[in-house]
């Protein structure tokens, strides 16, 4: 899904891809949990998508969210649960 709102978006069709990313993002963070990798990428995407949007202040929380959680949660020794 990710690699789909990444051709959505750059079709122009952001509402679409915003769907397609908040559904990803939401399986990231109930399945591998808030500071996982992937998680926060897909918050980034999220990020940038509301960017895209003109929702700026949305988009600065989030990314926000991000750089907080990646650089104060050890990202670099994260181990994976598989």
């Amino acid at each position: 899904m990710g690699n789909l709102a990444s051709v959505r978006t750059i079709q122009g069709r952001l509402r679409e891809a915003e769907e397609l990313v908040v559904q990803v993002n939401e399986v990231c963070l109930r399945v591998l949990g808030p500071r996982y990798p992937d998680t926060l990428t897909s918050s980034a995407t999220l990020a940038s998508i509301y960017h895209n949007q003109g929702r700026l202040k949305e988009a600065e929380e989030l990314e926000i969210n991000v750089m907080e959680t990646s650089t104060g949660n050890g990202i670099s020794r994260h181990t994976s649960k598989y």
